[in-house]
């Protein structure tokens, strides 16, 4: 009697952990979250970042990084839209992402499509891939069904956001303490291909780096040209292409400079010093050879596995109405 009272309990325990295992894989993201709820979602975010990006290219660059941005702090949840005078789009890793108003403008015409259906987190990861499409990048299918965050705090940026200064070492630690690996850092840098840089973040490489002079890291003739660009004490504000040669077409060059020297970002350049990341970025660029890797099916592999960072799902956060405040009750 007691061992079948035993079985019995054991069997019950057994049936509400499968129910609760599968719930909670019920409720992941998935391609096609919307085909019944908002059939057109994805069209019209499409059609809005298509919109934006004739009237002005650079928001390509800038919705692929805010996306980035966005799922390294606090999971891609859409709390770098939130606003707020301390929320994380006022931190200084953030303070030249752009492209908010398409994310307004996509949400704006989805509440009129179907209210309170699709997440201002979901607009993010689609926008970021239709921006590599428009670059002349290749496509991939992203997983929806991240609900937004209520959260935004600039401090939560500190220790978790990759910086430009950071070594390899740091790098790595950042990207796998986020689930993703050496493989993943080298690809999702490889975004530098399309987009531009501030003189006033990357100069000090340019004078008194060391005490002769520039970063030796860079191509000697390539300092000139930087030179010539950022003069020392003048407009830091100047915008560099990351990418030389091919900044609004998103390929393979970006792995092609650092291999000459010529990269922007001194945590870019590094990914030529290390003998893990130098490997695939090797590569990426040797893509005939049999060792070579295809960037922009690795990049789509990358963004996917990104884009499913802490996401919140099910019950969990909420469809805000306005991407840039969190919903009142």
């Amino acid at each position: 009697m007691e061992d079948n009272c035993f079985n019995q309990t054991v069997f019950l325990v057994t049936l509400l952990l499968a129910i609760a295992a599968s719930s909670v894989r019920g409720h992941s993201t998935r391609v096609g979250f919307y085909s019944s709820t908002c059939p057109r979602a994805e069209s019209i975010i499409k059609s809005t970042v298509e919109s934006h990006f004739k009237l002005d290219p650079t928001i390509a660059p800038g919705l692929l990084r805010m996306h980035f941005h966005d799922c390294f702090v606090r999971g891609c949840d859409a709390s770098i839209l939130i606003d707020g005078p301390n929320a994380e789009k006022t931190a200084p890793a953030s303070q030249f992402l752009k492209g908010y108003k398409v994310i307004d403008d996509a949400k704006f015409q989805l509440e009129c499509e179907c209210p309170g259906v699709v997440s201002c987190a979901d607009i993010l990861a689609l926008t970021a891939r239709d921006s590599v499409v428009l670059t002349k990048g290749t496509s991939w299918a992203v997983p929806t069904g991240r609900r937004d965050g209520t959260v935004s705090n600039a401090s939560d940026t500190d220790g978790n956001m990759p910086g430009f200064q950071d070594t390899i070492d740091v790098l790595k630690q950042k990207f796998a303490a986020k689930g993703l690996n050496t493989r993943d850092l080298v690809t999702l840098v490889g975004a530098h291909t399309i987009g531009t840089a501030a003189c006033e973040v990357f100069s000090y490489r340019l004078y008194n780096f060391t005490s002769t002079g520039a970063d030796p890291s860079i191509n000697p003739a390539f300092v000139s040209h930087l030179q010539a660009l950022c003069p020392q004490n003048r407009d830091g504000s100047r915008q560099i292409a990351l990418d030389t040669g091919s900044a609004d077409r998103f390929d393979t060059s970006f792995f092609a400079n650092l291999r000459e020297g010529k990269g922007i970002l001194e945590s870019d350049q590094r990914l030529w010093t290390d003998d893990l990341t130098k490997k695939f970025v090797q590569r990426f660029w040797e893509v005939r050879g049999s060792l070579g890797l295809s960037f922009n099916v690795e990049f789509g592999k990358s963004m996917v596995k990104m884009s499913n960072i802490e996401v919140k799902t099910g019950t969990m956060g909420e469809i805000r109405k306005v991407c840039s405040k969190v919903n009142e009750y």
